[in-house]
């Protein structure tokens, strides 16, 4: 009978169980239902996030390149006559301009 006695019995267990239950599914209701704090919204914003650091990339090389060009004219180091002429296809009068794509 000792035995018996150490043994939770079903409903004991079962009501051990029951606070578990409850607070794991209000974590879930929160974590997935919850619109500020949902996994999706997460999820589309962490997309979002990583569109824009692609296009912050992509401007800054575009800067780069911009700016390489702007000093090279102010140096000298470029011809602008070269530059406006294959740039903005600017020709002399008697010149044919031809324009490859």
């Amino acid at each position: 009978m000792a035995s018996n006695d150490s043994k939770p019995s079903f409903w004991q267990r079962r009501k051990g169980i029951l606070p578990f239950l409850v607070i794991a599914t209000a974590i879930i209701v929160v974590l997935f239902l919850n619109e500020e704090t949902s996994v999706r919204t997460n999820m589309k914003y962490e997309g979002r996030i990583n569109e824009l650091k692609e296009e912050i990339k992509s401007n800054q090389d575009s800067a780069q390149y911009y700016r390489v060009h702007r000093m090279a004219i102010e140096n000298g180091e470029s011809d602008l006559e070269q530059l406006a002429r294959e740039q903005y296809h600017m020709q002399k009068p008697t010149e044919d301009v031809f324009v490859y794509e």
